[in-house]
């Protein structure tokens, strides 16, 4: 059903800073603020290691136009 399969969360943030997204700021913890110019700012709130599932992407990439082929 889903295109998206479970990847880490260091992959999902690589992919979007190719795309051009960018760190705003982080928090002290998991959160990061990113900022894009053609979209509203985005907070990832995942940790490198934390794996991603479908659900999750998808919802991500509702948000900032991620794409599968991107990662």
């Amino acid at each position: 059903m889903s295109q998206w399969s479970s990847t880490k969360a260091k992959r999902v943030l690589a992919a979007l800073l190719r795309i051009g997204w960018n760190i705003k700021r982080e928090t002290g913890g998991s959160h990061r603020i990113l900022e894009h110019s053609d979209w509203p700012d985005f907070v990832f709130a995942f940790h490198d290691r934390d794996e991603i599932g479908p659900k999750m992407l998808a919802r991500i990439a509702k948000h900032t136009g991620l794409q599968p082929k991107d990662l």
